[in-house]
């Protein structure tokens, strides 16, 4: 009881927390963005019991597959200008073995 004679669990407040604050998107912040594909698997109870879980399980993931994800291969440009330039010597050096063979003489 409060000082003002009312029931504290009366008063409870209902506090939204956002899909990008709570404790699961901070524990799969490296899955749920930026370079990752993700899936979701959400995990439900038909007990009447599990009734406000399920809901909330259910409200987080049709937040979480809103979540859009463009992968993209990381990769320094210098790597790949090293890895183009390999590219490049293996497909001259390549051409040059068969023109070699076109040139030689036959038997």
């Amino acid at each position: 009881m409060t000082q003002d004679g009312g029931n504290t669990n009366l008063k409870k407040k209902s506090v939204f927390v956002p899909y990008r604050d709570s404790v699961l998107t901070w524990l799969l912040k490296d899955s749920l963005g930026g370079n990752s594909k993700t899936i979701m698997i959400a995990t439900v109870s038909p007990a009447d019991v599990n009734y406000g879980e399920t809901l909330s399980t259910l409200r987080y993931a049709n937040r979480a597959k809103n979540i859009i994800n463009k992968p993209t291969i990381n990769e320094d440009c210098n790597v790949r200008l090293i890895r183009e330039l390999r590219a490049e010597i293996a497909r001259l050096k390549a051409l040059l073995i068969q023109g070699n063979q076109v040139n030689q003489p036959g038997p």
